[in-house]
């Protein structure tokens, strides 16, 4: 339905076009479901049902857009966009030619639609609710489909639509002196499976048992570490801080300049892809040009590539390879590496087991050095067993040394992990992260 409705919209923008006049439009829509929890009960819920068309309208190289948000009729909403076309066609007499205007030279439609397998989502609140018993839960369900549509005026017309959800909880020691101490958890995808979420919430209340010791404290100084695969997802999750972009980098505003620039490299384990076919993303963008399957960025510790998007491209003299205007990775997939994920502690020996990194920020983006704290359920290790929970620390550490040479392991097992992102919509975004062993982990604070 809600692609026969953007079909038709798309129809009669072609109808509108006076002259040389030519149009491209981004369609993003969602239909999700909202489900707060707090101890461990639902306090909030809803359903969000929202159409926004970014429309640009084009005569030559000058053009103007602008934002309109739909209501799903489609004789009201028309009404909306054809004004919205006539204030647009005001413009463009007054505006500029655009030099890094760049349209697709050949039409390449699509169509996707992602299997999944999601349940009502009364029924898993309903297996949440029971698994919460006697525990303090705190946290949202998302879910539902999501769509988006790409229209222009030479007939190209792309689809893409996924039913995901996106569970992003923690559970807190009771007692009033303790409510500051949690384990955060996620479970996210296309399949929602109970004895998966299952096993997920005995994992985390198996680490709040250990999160009840008494917490110790360490000194400042260099630590042997294992970070989860949502911990590395915090750190390689900074490369989309213009890292990867190919503007930043021609312009020297990258963290990993040094790597073009110098040479530079990271651990030869290191191998980054934007992997489109494995991920949520569209495999095309709001220009209308296309993403291949899989683009690989850092290989064997080298950078081989980056995000470049149509503009950087025309601007450079560059093949665009379908990135976003902001040249981010949507769905990164950073390579497995050969430790099993059950032998990670014993591997550790002594040192810090951490969950989650929280505030991250470059404290030096020319050298690539990354200043962050630890949260939740970060605990002391010795000969391989938890021995307490270590209170907040700071670490400040460079990408050269933390993936270079202080990596000591990737897991083979990795996890797929899913942006919780709502902001103005739900993403897109994902990842598919291993955990990581190091060396010398540097913590200031």
């Amino acid at each position: 339905m809600m692609r026969a409705y953007f079909q038709a919209l798309a129809a009669l923008l072609d109808q509108s076009l006076q002259g040389a006049e030519q149009y491209k439009c981004w369609f993003a829509a969602e239909a999700t479901d909202f489900v707060r929890f707090n101890r461990s009960a639902i306090r909030q819920s809803g359903h969000v049902r929202q159409s926004i068309l970014t429309l640009d309208l084009i005569d030559g190289r000058r053009h103007a857009a602008s934002v309109v948000t739909l209501a799903g009729d489609l004789e009201q909403d028309w009404a909306l966009v054809a004004a919205t076309i006539s204030a647009l066609r005001v413009q463009l007499p007054d505006l500029p030619d655009d030099p890094y205007l760049r349209l697709p030279s050949a039409v390449t439609s699509s169509e996707h639609a992602m299997a999944g397998t999601l349940p009502p989502t009364g029924e898993m609140v309903d297996q949440i609710l029971v698994a919460a018993v006697g525990l303090d839960l705190v946290g949202i369900l998302a879910a539902g489909p999501i769509y988006r549509g790409f229209a222009d005026a030479a007939g190209q017309r792309n689809w893409h639509e996924s039913a995901t959800f996106n569970l992003d909880w923690s559970l807190y020691l009771s007692g009033t002196e303790s409510r500051d101490k949690a384990v955060k958890s996620s479970y996210a995808g296309a399949d929602w499976d109970g004895a998966e979420f299952r096993r997920r919430i005995d994992a985390a209340q198996a680490n709040l048992a250990l999160l009840a010791r008494p917490p110790v404290n360490i000194a400042p100084g260099a630590y042997r570490a294992y970070l989860t695969p949502t911990a590395v997802n915090e750190i390689v999750g900074m490369f989309n801080w213009n890292g990867l972009s190919e503007k930043a980098l021609r312009t020297r505003q990258s963290g990993l300049r040094r790597m073009r620039d110098e040479g530079m490299c990271l651990h030869p384990s290191i191998t980054l892809r934007e992997l489109t076919a494995d991920g949520i993303a569209p495999d095309f963008q709001a220009e209308g040009f296309t993403k291949p399957d899989s683009v690989t960025l850092i290989e064997g510790g080298r950078l081989v590539g980056s995000m470049i998007a149509p503009r950087t491209a025309t601007e450079y003299g560059l093949l665009t390879n379908g990135a976003d205007a902001d040249e981010s990775m949507k769905s990164l997939d950073l390579a497995a590496g050969d430790l099993a994920m059950a032998d990670a502690l014993r591997q550790l020996g002594t040192g810090i087991y951490v969950s989650n990194l929280w505030y991250l920020n470059f404290s030096d983006r020319a050298n690539c050095r990354i200043t962050g704290m630890t949260r939740f359920a970060t605990f002391w290790v010795e000969n391989g067993e938890i021995v307490a929970p270590l209170n907040v620390m700071r670490f400040d550490e460079s990408v050269y040394r933390l993936l270079g040479d202080n990596l000591l392991a990737l897991t083979r097992e990795r996890e797929f992990i899913i942006a919780n992102d709502t902001y103005l919509e739900r993403s897109t975004a994902s990842a598919r992260m291993p955990g990581a062993l190091v060396k010398d982990f540097s913590f200031v604070l």
